[in-house]
């Protein structure tokens, strides 16, 4: 063995127009990182090298039985197959030894840590399914020198990663894919093995802590602003709520912005999701604004409502919505008829004293006469006021609930195209 040792440098070859044959197979065994920002995939593989060394071969018969020996990696020839995505410093832990057949067949385990470029898609976070490719291949040696196949096919090498990678961290296996191929540069050719799209090693995150911890809060406080719409329009606790309810999302929004990705690329759907959202609590708050503006609009003016307005409102988007009016309420009669009776008689004009005494009981009407059109005239601007004041209401409720309608309609379709989008 020392003599094969010693020739180490040299590929282990009779004939060196025939190119070494090398096979690989990889399990995916863990998805140890995602960096959206910088691109970056990192993994740990077990990686299966196959290859056939001349030199060493043997008959089992003359050698006690013995088929398989191991021996230290150091000392054989080995091809140099590396990663092309490989980006950063192979930190991986080595393997010492590889076994060797009587039929000069090596097989070469070791654990890769690979980092790796990839181009991540976010935009259905955290939906999305990444396609990464990992690209096997000698760095030196050509075609004529290392042809390079699969070990196994592609769907057991699949299946084996699914089969260890199904409880490692969040990420899912959904399949690998790949082909042999020649990767050509210049005159010369490189035997490679790759697995990319549409043949490639395609992964997606388990969503179930982002739904648990994004999805399903920020949902619950869209559905307490729906429903805050069932406050009194008139009461300003409506306002007070929304703000309060504005404030807290935004505060949700703080906390849970470490948990989703960013990129120079896009922005993912669940960004503008939460964007959206926000949009609607703040319209959702200046529909209230402007929904007690009109409530209280007679407050300061006391003015008439326009006819056209109680034509439109009243009339046709009442009528639209099916909002029902309440019935009209009489107005209150307050026309009084004051009658002075003629105290003064034919007989008791004839009696001086009684004539003083009725003249002092007429000057006591007229004073209680005066003092009732003055409640009267009163009574008649404060009726008129209020009903200024309910046709204003009316108005306002009818346009609130004009706008939650549309509120809600708008909702349902935002929720029909997100749900959509993320289903696709």
């Amino acid at each position: 063995l020392q003599d094969i040792f010693n020739k180490k440098p040299f590929r282990p070859a009779w004939n060196y127009s025939h190119p070494t044959i090398a096979n690989i197979s990889f399990t995916l065994y863990a998805v140890l990182g995602v960096n959206e920002k910088t691109q970056i995939l990192t993994t740990f593989l077990w990686l299966r090298l196959y290859w056939y060394h001349e030199f060493l071969q043997w008959d089992p018969a003359e050698c006690g039985g013995i088929e398989k020996i191991s021996l230290p990696v150091e000392d054989l020839w080995a091809p140099d197959i590396i990663v092309y995505e490989f980006i950063d410093e192979d930190k991986s832990q080595r393997t010492p030894y590889v076994y060797v057949n009587h039929t000069g067949r090596i097989r070469y385990d070791r654990m890769l840590r690979v980092v790796s470029s990839c181009n991540l898609g976010i935009f259905n976070f955290p939906f999305d399914v990444q396609n990464c490719s990992l690209t096997f291949g000698p760095y030196m040696h050509t075609v004529k020198d290392v042809r390079l196949g699969l070990a196994l096919p592609i769907e057991q090498i699949s299946e084996n990663s699914k089969k260890y990678l199904e409880t490692s961290g969040e990420w899912e296996l959904v399949r690998i894919e790949g082909s042999a191929d020649v990767l050509t540069f210049g005159i010369d050719e490189w035997d490679i093995v790759t697995f990319w799209w549409p043949d490639s090693v395609s992964f997606k995150e388990r969503p179930i802590l982002y739904v648990v911890n994004l999805l399903i809060p920020s949902a619950f406080l869209m559905v307490i602003d729906t429903m805050s719409f069932y406050l009194p329009p008139h009461s300003t606790d409506r306002a007070s709520f929304k703000m309060t309810l504005l404030l807290g999302y935004t505060v949700f929004l703080l906390i849970m912005n470490d948990l989703l990705p960013s990129t120079t690329n896009g922005t993912p759907l669940i960004g503008i999701y939460f964007s959206v959202c926000l949009a609607l609590m703040v319209i959702s708050l200046l529909e209230t604004v402007i929904i007690t503006n009109i409530l209280h609009h007679n407050s300061v003016q006391h003015s008439r409502t326009p006819g056209w307005v109680k034509k439109l409102v009243l009339k046709y988007i009442a009528k639209i919505i099916c909002y029902r009016l309440p019935m009209a309420q009489p107005e209150p009669n307050c026309k009084m008829l004051f009658l002075f009776p003629n105290f003064l008689g034919k007989e008791q004009q004839k009696e001086p004293g009684l004539i003083k005494q009725q003249c002092s009981y007429t000057q006591d009407l007229l004073w209680i006469s005066e003092d009732i059109r003055a409640i009267r005239s009163y009574l008649e601007l404060h009726y008129r006021e209020k009903e200024f004041e309910r046709e204003w209401i009316l108005i306002g409720s009818v346009l609130d609930s004009l706008l939650y309608r549309i509120y809600l309609l708008f909702i349902s379709v935002y929720a029909i195209v997100i749900s959509s989008l993320w289903c696709a």
